[in-house]
């Protein structure tokens, strides 16, 4: 073990990871193709995306824990499972959930797999689907898969920003990242394009996200990369405490810039994934339905990393802290209750709290002397709350979530009307 943490450190070392455009397009071996295929209202709102790769290539998904799974999660695992983790496409609509709509919603996510697999030449089993929108619905299936066939049919490779655009609900701007990461063995990109606005609690992955890259990575150990990165990206932030019927990552790896990920090399592509990953899901944060601030929540001395999550993910669920950081109220008493009903032990003559640095609450009691420094923190658009547990542990984790506002309420009080 010894042997292979100083090479993996060294090789972490040799790795720069820098920003490149292209979001999903910018890795070699992939194109896209997006259209309005008349489920949304709009005629000028995209709706349909369609992202394959050159060859059939390595894929690896998480998806929901949501008892309550859409169509096309289903049928993505099955396929998955049946090509033990080869995919040439991903097919995803916005607009319609496709979820809670029994056996026909079955059929139509079946229905848009054949349909990419024949414009593409590939078995069905190769070709994921995702959808995202209104649950209950039933999918204009005549339109998707003649949607299916004009977006398959223009893809190019530089066409990453319809894709992010086709893939919007209530977002208020398209999601994209790219990085190119060298090594010495060579340099290879990670892309990514992702939504997510409201329903967002991550229990896998959250939302709808899509990952590219152009190392060459068995289909196991880019799975174990993918779990790896969204632990600490897409599986640390919260919208709104929900989780979704539909929520799923995709990770596909073509191999077209011939460098080999191994044991020794997975550092470099964990750093890839993690960097683009990181900027979609704060992207999500920040583009939360009636979202004004980005709330970082960091909790310390705990004794485990998952008990400083459960902490931290209490404190940013809770609707008391968001609505007090939304109205830029020192409201410090929040974040200790919450910490306290969080079901982690730990004793409150212990804890402390500061929010933008400042501290605000020590041993049991009040510190509110810089309350004024406080309020002109928590005016500004990204807020910084920290919480030390006092237990002794060195385990600290972050979760980021959004302030609550009344247009969150207006937004979902007018979802489906």
């Amino acid at each position: 073990m010894a042997d292979r943490e100083t090479l993996t450190g060294s090789l972490r070392n040799h790795s720069t990871v820098a920003p490149v455009q292209g979001g999903i397009s910018a890795p070699a071996g992939f194109r896209t193709g997006a259209v309005h295929c008349g489920i949304k209202a709009d005629p000028l709102a995209l709706d349909l995306a369609v992202l394959a790769a050159d060859a059939p290539a390595s894929a690896a998904a998480l998806f929901t824990t949501n008892l309550a799974r859409a169509a096309p999660v289903t049928v993505s695992q099955q396929h998955l499972g049946q090509t033990a983790g080869i995919a040439r496409a991903v097919v995803v609509n916005s607009g319609c959930a496709n979820a809670c709509t029994g056996e026909l919603g079955l059929q139509h996510a079946r229905l848009m797999a054949q349909e990419t697999a024949t414009a593409l030449g590939c078995v069905p089993e190769q070709v994921l689907v995702a959808s995202t929108g209104v649950i209950g619905v039933v999918l204009p299936i005549d339109r998707v898969t003649q949607g299916i066939r004009t977006a398959t049919g223009s893809m190019t490779g530089t066409g990453g920003g319809d894709a992010a655009r086709a893939i919007m609900t209530t977002d208020p701007f398209p999601k994209e990242h790219a990085v190119s990461v060298q090594t010495p063995g060579g340099t290879f990109s990670v892309g990514g394009m992702s939504k997510g606005s409201g329903m967002i609690e991550p229990k896998m992955a959250t939302m709808l996200g899509f990952l590219t890259t152009d190392a060459r990575v068995a289909p196991g150990l880019l799975r174990r990369a993918l779990q790896e990165s969204a632990r600490d990206t897409f599986n640390a932030i919260t919208v709104d405490g929900e989780c979704s019927t539909n929520d799923s990552l995709f990770a596909l790896a073509s191999g077209a810039s011939g460098v080999v990920i191994d044991e020794v090399s997975y550092p470099a592509l964990l750093q890839g994934l993690l960097a683009v990953s990181h900027e979609l899901a704060l992207g999500i944060v920040r583009g939360g339905e009636g979202a004004t601030k980005l709330i970082a929540v960091r909790v310390t001395d705990a004794a485990s990393v998952d008990q400083a999550r459960q902490v931290a993910r209490t404190i940013a669920n809770s609707p008391l802290v968001k609505t007090a950081v939304h109205g830029a109220d020192p409201n410090w008493g929040r974040i200790v209750a919450a910490s306290g009903r969080s079901g982690v032990a730990f004793d409150p003559a212990r804890m402390t709290v500061r929010i933008g640095g400042i501290l605000t609450f020590e041993h049991g009691l009040p510190n509110d002397d810089d309350a004024v420094q406080v309020v002109e923190h928590m005016k500004g658009h990204e807020v910084r709350i920290d919480v030390s547990l006092g237990s002794g542990g060195e385990a600290s984790a972050t979760i980021w979530t959004c302030d609550l506002s009344a247009e969150y309420v207006r937004i979902n009080g007018e979802y489906r009307t």
